[in-house]
């Protein structure tokens, strides 16, 4: 692998922007200087650009397969999208596992999945779908595997119940391991779903009106209490969707409890109107939680501001338009749930967020790429420019703009939710550990450049001081 030099563009790390250069060697930034120069060295010039960290997306699903349909990529389309669109490390959610397996079946399954297909790097969290002693037992073994996270649901058919959850959180809590929590109320979604099913109410819409936000909020605030039941264990929620859900954190924050915030772009662009659209349109939107109002968007953006939320996520999960008009057109309740976003998460957080003076440009690389890395273990080899680091690097161009569509996205599903929208600021190259992966909206690497990557989880108060 040569040295390569970038070149005299704009630095932007979560804490710093400044003009200066970037000497990478062996995968690794080994300098950050002004007028840098080197022998025998592959210059990239970033003039006019910025140079960030490639971003960390802790939340995907690129390899699902539920209700016997798969997502429409897999590592390989998954991780070239989230490529394309800056991003060089993910943190994958695996589906369940058969029934009474390991906490590390599913472990075991999507790293040979992986291996051999992705172009960025990633890791896995582990999923509880049942918790016994031997369950409990196996997180040991995943901790030494680089495994420091696992999650929770409180609806689908691996849910939790409460006394489980807190047979979880008092052993997670004692060993380190984050716990992260898809927060629905599952006795609600299901009285409000079957009675609008009996009165024959089956469309899109339905879907947002079967979750409402006290579905989020009372699971919320119940995780926040079993959390304190198992000694403050440390909790993440993942994709907050809801004004109220925010409240019941922001205030368990105030009272010193140890709790992290997760945002998704769809929560923060979109309001469930969309539901409404023609020709079955709003069945491209089904997923979990819903879209909500568009109160409790400005409400999210405010928390991405006032540092409530702690992190920009996607729950990209990309089955396609034709799976969901085929199974969910007479029932919303049969559509497969879960929309693409890998690829234009980063590309708008910065044009919604940056140019909208809704965020600052620091604050906009921390919540895709450094808080994330913080919080889930990876950094500092990832989510900051720093030498020591991988060199994990994108080169954006913010002044390049592109209008969504299937087309004009590297990823492989059918739709966009955010589908005619106009988005200024794009990569236009993307280096996983001194590799180039894509340029200039061409993949450049193969399959198998990517690596997992062993996480190891930090306390908060350590994370706040870095």
């Amino acid at each position: 692998m040569n040295d390569t030099l970038i070149k005299n563009g704009l630095m932007v790390t979560a804490s710093e922007t400044f003009r200066g250069d970037i000497l990478i060697s062996k995968g690794v930034i080994v300098r950050i200087g002004s007028a840098l120069d080197h022998p025998d060295v592959e210059v990239i010039d970033a003039e006019g650009r910025y140079v960030l960290p490639g971003g960390v997306d802790v939340h995907t699903h690129l390899n699902l397969t539920a209700g016997g349909v798969k997502v429409g990529d897999g590592f390989f389309e998954g991780t070239a999208a989230a490529a394309f669109g800056g991003t060089t490390c993910v943190v994958e959610h695996p589906g369940f596992g058969p029934e009474g397996c390991s906490l590390g079946h599913q472990i075991d399954a999507y790293l040979k999945e992986a291996d051999g297909q992705a172009v960025t790097d990633y890791g896995l969290h582990a999923v509880f779908q049942h918790v016994t002693e031997s369950v409990l037992d196996d997180l040991a073994d995943l901790v030494q595997q680089g495994v420091s996270s696992a999650k929770v649901y409180l609806t689908y058919d691996g849910q939790l119940d409460d006394h489980q959850i807190l047979k979880v959180l008092n052993r997670t809590g004692r060993m380190g391991v984050l716990t992260t929590f898809h927060a629905e109320n599952d006795a609600i979604i299901g009285f409000l779903r079957g009675k609008y099913q009996a009165q024959g109410q089956l469309k899109p819409i339905y879907h947002a009106l079967s979750r409402p936000d006290y579905c989020e909020a009372e699971a919320i605030q119940r995780i926040l209490r079993l959390a304190q039941a198992a000694g403050d264990a440390r909790v993440y929620i993942v994709h907050l969707s809801t004004a109220s859900g925010l409240e019941a954190i922001a205030s368990a924050r105030s009272k010193g409890q140890q709790v992290y915030a997760e945002v998704c772009p769809q929560h923060l662009l979109l309001d469930d109107s969309c539901y409404e659209e023609p020709n079955h349109g709003g069945l491209k939107y089904i997923m979990a939680p819903p879209l909500r109002k568009q109160a409790d968007c400005e409400a999210l953006w405010q928390g991405l501001s006032d540092g409530t939320v702690d992190v920009v996520a996607t729950d990209h999960c990309s089955f396609n338009f034709a799976d969901k008009l085929a199974l969910g057109k007479k029932d919303f309740s049969k559509c497969p749930g879960g929309i693409p976003g890998v690829e234009t998460r980063v590309p708008l957080m910065f044009s919604e967020g940056v140019l909208k003076g809704r965020l600052s440009l620091n604050r906009f690389v921390d919540l895709v790429a450094t808080a994330p890395a913080k919080i889930m273990g990876l950094y500092p080899r990832k989510g900051t420019l720093m030498p020591g680091g991988d060199a994990d690097v994108v080169i954006f161009d913010p002044d390049k703009e592109k209008t969504i569509t299937p087309e004009t996205l590297r990823h492989n599903a059918d739709y966009s939710p955010y589908e005619g929208m106009r988005v200024r600021g794009w990569p236009v190259l993307t280096m996983v550990r001194g590799q180039v992966v894509m340029q200039e909206d061409r993949i450049i690497a193969g399959k198998g450049l990517g690596k997992y990557v062993k996480r190891k989880l930090k306390p908060r108060e350590q994370i706040q001081q870095e």
